[in-house]
């Protein structure tokens, strides 16, 4: 497949407007196949249309009052084997992204990231077909304007 790909750098700023959250930081991680969001309060229900998730978002991590809460559809729930080599069943989402003009749906597994510096990572799967990745760069795209308050979502 021909594609005239833009580069990211090894670290972007993204938005989430279906989760109300109108900036995170993500880090663009070639070495992971999946795309993960850090959640708290994770909690899976049953509903008359099907399996659904319901969490919290902390998407900045200097400040802890901005609070996204979530409910959407479950896509799945699987294994997934962290960096450090642990495997964990975590929960699957599907969301759309935005990334200065691009916007693309995108599947995140849901997990606890508190220990980890970046909210977000952006695995390969999200970026295939559309972006190359410059480890030497970041934030090309700048820092998306606050448009929402995450804690109106």
């Amino acid at each position: 497949m021909l594609f005239n790909p833009e580069i990211l750098g090894w670290r972007e700023w993204l938005s989430i407007p279906e989760l109300g959250i109108s900036r995170i930081k993500a880090k663009i991680d070639t070495g992971a196949r999946s795309s993960c969001l850090h959640t708290r309060g994770l909690e899976i229900y049953e509903t008359a249309e099907g399996r659904r998730v319901r969490f919290s978002v902390h998407p900045l991590p200097k400040k802890p009052d901005l609070i996204a809460t979530c409910d959407l559809p479950l896509v799945d729930c699987r294994r997934v084997r962290d960096s450090g080599g642990h495997e964990e069943e975590r929960p699957f989402i599907r969301v759309p992204i935005v990334l200065d003009t691009h916007t693309w749906e995108v599947e995140f597994s849901l997990t606890n990231r508190d220990n980890m510096k970046f909210r977000m990572l952006l695995g390969r799967t999200a970026m295939k077909d559309r972006f190359l990745v410059n480890p030497s760069l970041s934030y090309l795209f700048g820092k998306p304007a606050r448009r929402t308050r995450p804690s109106q979502a």
